[in-house]
C-alpha cells in the first residue's frame, strides 16, 4: 500500500476528504443545469460507474433555478463551478449546494473573492480553490513572468490567507495546466508547503485516448508519491469514461479496487483466436459490475494458462477452444464462439 501524506480531513455531502480517507473519484456533467432532467440522468450514470462527487458548471443566473432542483434530487454531492460573476456563487450557496469551487484568477476582486469565502464559512460549505494555469491573476503572471508551477502555487496560497483570515479552513486545492511536467511540479511544490487536501487533475487532457494517458501518467506520479485526496480524469467525452478511468488508475497503483479488470494478451503471430473483438465485447458487457474482479482473456499458450489461473475467472485460448478456469482450477472447455456468454455468465454468478 503506497503511503499517502496525511492532509487535513473534510467532508463535502457527507464524503470524507483528506486524512484517512480513501482518495475519492470525481467528474463534471456536460448539460446546461438548466436541462434538469439530462442532467440528473448524466448524474445517475455516474454514480452508477462509481463517482463520489460531481461538479456541475454555473455559467448564468439561469443555471440556478435547475441548480436547486439537481441538488435536492441528485444521488451524489453537488459542486458548483463558478467563474467571473461571484454572485453566481453566492446565488448557487442559497440554492444549497455542497461544495463550492472558485478560481482566484477569474473572479478578479478580491473584496468579491472575500464574499464568498465568508459566506461558504457561514453555511459550512466546503471550497476548492481551483488554480489553472491558463487563467493566473495578472499580478501573479507579472512577479513570476509567466504560468509557473511557483505561480500557480502562489496563486493558491494567497488564496488560502484569504480563507484563514476569514476563519474559513474548509478548503482543498487544485493546481492544474495542461502539460504533465508542470501539472506535477506544482502538486510537489504545494504539498511540501501545506497540509490542505489536494484534488488531482491534468486540465483538457484531451480526447479519450490522448487524455486517459497524459492523466495516468501525471496523476500516476503523484499518486505513487502519495499526493492526492481526490482525482478527475478531465477527457472530451462521456464523463462516465473520467470515472472508468479513475478507477483504472487507482487499481493500478494498487490504491482502491472497483469493477473489472481485464487481462489479455496484446496478441500477436502466435495468437490464433480472433481475440479483440471479444475482449471488447467482454469489457462492454462487463462495464456495469462495481465488485474487484480480475477477468483473464488470453488467446495463446505462452502466458495464457498462467494468467487465467492467477484471475478469478477466465479463459486460455487456442484454435477455436479454450479452457475456463475460476479461482485456479479448469472448469471446462468452452468453444470460442461461447466464450463471452460464458465469462459474462461466471462473473455475473459470482457477484449477485
Amino acid at each position: 500500500m503506497i503511503p499517502r501524506k496525511k492532509t487535513r480531513q473534510i467532508s463535502v455531502g457527507g464524503v470524507a476528504i483528506g486524512g484517512t480517507a480513501s482518495v475519492v473519484v470525481q467528474s463534471m456533467t456536460t448539460t446546461h443545469p438548466r436541462a434538469v432532467a439530462a442532467t440528473l440522468e448524466q448524474i445517475q450514470r455516474l454514480a452508477q460507474a462509481g463517482c463520489e462527487l460531481v461538479r456541475v458548471a454555473v455559467p448564468d443566473t439561469e443555471a440556478i433555478t435547475g441548480l436547486q432542483e439537481i441538488t435536492k434530487q441528485s444521488p451524489l454531492p453537488v459542486i458548483a463551478d463558478i467563474h467571473f460573476d461571484h454572485r453566481l456563487a453566492l446565488l448557487a450557496l442559497e440554492a444549497g449546494v455542497h461544495g463550492l469551487r472558485i478560481n482566484p484568477g477569474t473572479i478578479h476582486a478580491r473584496d468579491n473573492v472575500q464574499e464568498v469565502i465568508k459566506v461558504s464559512k457561514e453555511q459550512g460549505v466546503v471550497l476548492r480553490i481551483g488554480i489553472n494555469a491558463g487563467s493566473l491573476e495578472e499580478g501573479i503572471l507579472k512577479r513570476f513572468g509567466h504560468a509557473t508551477a511557483a505561480a500557480m502555487v502562489e496563486s493558491a496560497l494567497d488564496c488560502i490567507k484569504l480563507c484563514e483570515d476569514i476563519g474559513h479552513q474548509a478548503v482543498k486545492v487544485s493546481l492544474k495546466a495542461s502539460d504533465v511536467p508542470r501539472t506535477v511540479e506544482a502538486y510537489r511544490l504545494f504539498s511540501q508547503r501545506s497540509d490542505y487536501p489536494l484534488h488531482l487533475g491534468v486540465t483538457e487532457a484531451g480526447p479519450p485516448f490522448a487524455g486517459v494517458i497524459k492523466s495516468a501518467v501525471g496523476l500516476g506520479i503523484l499518486l505513487a508519491e502519495g499526493i492526492g485526496d481526490t482525482i478527475r480524469v478531465s477527457l472530451t467525452g462521456d464523463p462516465v469514461l473520467e470515472v472508468r478511468a479513475a478507477y483504472g488508475i487507482l487499481r493500478a497503483l494498487g490504491i482502491r479496487s472497483r469493477g473489472i479488470d481485464i487481462i489479455s494478451c496484446p496478441t500477436c503471430g502466435r495468437c490464433e483466436v480472433d481475440l479483440i473483438p471479444l475482449v471488447e465485447e467482454v469489457q462492454e458487457r462487463l462495464g456495469y459490475i462495481a465488485a474487484p474482479l480480475t477477468v483473464a482473456v488470453m488467446g495463446c499458450v505462452v502466458n495464457g494458462p498462467g494468467e487465467a489461473r492467477e484471475a478469478d475467472v477466465g479463459i486460455a485460448g487456442g484454435k477455436g477452444v479454450g479452457l475456463l478456469f475460476k479461482k485456479g482450477e479448469v472448469v471446462e472447455k468452452v468453444k470460442e464462439r461461447e466464450w463471452v456468454k460464458r465469462l459474462v455468465a461466471e462473473v455475473e454468478a459470482m457477484t449477485k
